[in-house]
């Protein structure tokens, strides 16, 4: 559910004057605040966004403004879908992307041998 737009976005007070304090680019910035919408004064610095276990460094750019910083820290980690036939697939098209590669060496080295 979004804010009220009287209300204004929400941005944490001691992450302001962390912000206020330093120079864009010069240290990473620790916080555990992921509900802080990020704002145009934190373009340029990078947070070390906490995601349960560790923090994660977020580069603020310009299009991740209005946007939360616990979104660009993610808390779960993905370990693929599949099992025993997602592994025969990826096994297959690595033994394919091995036999182009050594098609492209075959073809190269016979140009290199008409030279």
């Amino acid at each position: 559910m979004s804010r009220s737009l009287k209300k204004g976005p929400y941005v944490d007070e001691k992450l302001l004057q962390k912000v206020a304090g330093t120079k864009p680019g010069s240290v990473t910035i620790k916080t555990w605040a992921r509900r802080s919408a990020i704002a145009p004064e934190f373009v340029g610095f990078t947070f070390g966004v906490h995601n349960g276990k560790s923090h994660i460094d977020v580069l603020v750019t310009e299009d991740m403004v209005g946007h939360r910083l616990g979104e660009f820290s993610p808390t779960k980690k993905f370990t693929r879908h599949g099992g025993k036939m997602q592994k025969e697939l990826e096994q297959k098209q690595k033994e394919a992307e091995i036999a182009a590669a050594q098609a492209a060496k075959s073809v190269t080295d016979t140009k290199e041998k008409k030279q």
